[in-house]
């Protein structure tokens, strides 16, 4: 069983012992805790709370324990019912909510699911307010409402349609030209919001839309991680159809991934890469990327003449920066877009609106369009821990065998190796796994640095 508490909020495996997976009894205690720190922080008389579930089998079921724990706390809930995680975040905005709660695992598989925890910008709560919220959940004593003074339930229908109208309207998403373009594309929403939200969108935006496991059943068909050999059969249907692409988004629609006409993987470190571009032909300024995220983002950057910063993985962390110097766009490499001029957050939504109107103004396929950028391949591995001080003893190892090198340890281990390459060693923050990142002009060569931390772990 496995319970992670991180910046990303909390999931776990169901099932088990408490406090050893995701439990009603976790459900309780994280949302009630997560009431107090709301009242600790903004101190008012009344509160409202957005409240939004992804299509997992287990999230129309724990979404009751949510409703009753915040009733019973005296905080009134706009229930939203199946949404995403930036429907979510927009909601927030637009009801002058305290706050709000996405049920969501996210990316990991369909035994997973969780919190993502909003304030009251619609934004995910910063590292400092988590660390609070953590303390006030183990320490505190929560008290409950009287009957009198218990919080009311409200129930309201089409957030996702709101949210759409608010990218459609933003100035840069060019609706008709995305029309006249006439494109055919297939969808793979992973059984879940993703199958309602994202068909939704391109009809709006006049294209031609062939579904795949849209239906919000949340038994997954395939592992929901969009990453290229998840995705095996949309990179057929796509060439097979004739279709212009493809587009697939993770369970809670905050990461989305493109594949090209040829059926080839576009990259889901190109998504942010391919619209960053698009951003700075409109606007001049900033971009921001993760230290994991990869380094043809920075070559854009040089390109147009704009600062690139890294940052630490994880959305609070990109976000953090992208207000310190006034991004224009950022992001991470797995496909999620922040674009501030709709909402400081992951939104695969944006990402695709902002997509279509490049290609469509461009009147480009996706395998011509990746040949403007700079061509790495990455290795991304992950291996499962159990051990934090075996983890210390590995970063010790790593840090001697390339003490020559420059090294960055604000996220784990960065070493930054000749000709733009590098590795990145890091704890996940959404699951008990060591992340190993490596980039090179070479797939051959990305694998083989991988292959030596790899080497190294399994000595341990």
């Amino acid at each position: 069983m496995t319970l992670v508490k991180s910046s990303s909020g909390i999931r776990g495996t169901l099932g088990g012992k408490v406090g050893e997976g995701f439990s009603p009894l976790e459900i309780i205690k994280f949302s009630a805790g997560y009431v107090s720190w709301m009242k600790k922080k903004y101190k008012k008389k009344k509160y409202i709370i957005i409240l939004g579930r992804d299509g997992r089998v287990t999230s129309a079921l724990f979404q009751q324990f949510l409703v009753i724990t915040f009733q019973s706390l005296g905080i009134n809930v706009i229930n939203i019912g199946l949404s995403t995680t930036p429907t979510v975040g927009i909601a927030v905005k637009n009801e002058k909510a305290d706050g709000g709660i996405m049920l969501t695992a996210s990316h990991n598989p369909k035994n997973w699911n969780g919190l993502k925890m909003f304030n009251s910008c619609g934004e995910f709560l910063s590292e400092k307010d988590f660390k609070k919220l953590f303390f006030i959940v183990e320490k505190e004593h929560f008290r409950f409402s009287s009957y009198k003074k218990l919080g009311n339930i409200f129930y309201v229908k089409n957030y996702i349609q709101k949210h759409i109208k608010k990218i459609i309207s933003l100035p840069i998403i060019d609706k008709n030209i995305i029309e006249k373009a006439r494109l055919k594309i297939v969808v793979d929403g992973i059984n879940s919001t993703g199958g309602i939200a994202v068909p939704i969108l391109l009809k709006y935006l006049g294209v031609h839309v062939v579904k795949m496991y849209c239906e919000p059943h949340g038994d997954f068909i395939h592992n929901p991680e969009p990453i290229e050999k998840n995705l095996r059969e949309i990179c057929k249907k796509v060439p097979q159809i004739k279709a212009n692409l493809g587009i697939s988004v993770d369970p809670d629609v905050d990461r989305v991934v493109f594949i090209c006409e040829n059926g080839d993987f576009f990259g889901e470190e190109y998504t942010l890469v391919s619209i960053a571009d698009y951003i700075l032909e409109n606007k001049f300024g900033p971009v921001v990327s993760t230290l994991s995220s990869s380094y043809a983002l920075k070559d854009l950057s040089i390109k147009k003449g704009v600062p690139h910063y890294f940052t630490s993985v994880g959305e609070v962390h990109v976000v953090k920066k992208m207000k310190e110097v006034h991004a224009v766009i950022g992001g991470e490499g797995n496909g999620g877009i922040i674009y501030p001029d709709l909402r400081y957050g992951r939104d695969a939504l944006v990402g695709i609106a902002l997509f279509l109107t490049q290609i469509a103004k461009l009147n480009i396929t996706l395998s011509k369009l990746k040949k403007r950028y700079s061509n790495y391949f990455m290795s991304k591995k992950k291996i499962r821990f159990y051990s934090h001080e075996k983890i210390k003893i590995l970063f010790n190892i790593i840090k001697k065998k390339y003490k020559k090198e420059k090294i960055n340890f604000s996220d784990g281990i960065k070493i930054y190796l000749l000709n733009n390459e590098w590795i990145h060693i890091r704890k996940s923050n959404t699951e008990n796994i060591i992340r190993i990142h490596t980039e090179s002009y070479s797939k051959r060569r990305a694998n083989f640095l991988a292959k030596e931390i790899i080497c190294e772990v399994k000595k341990l």
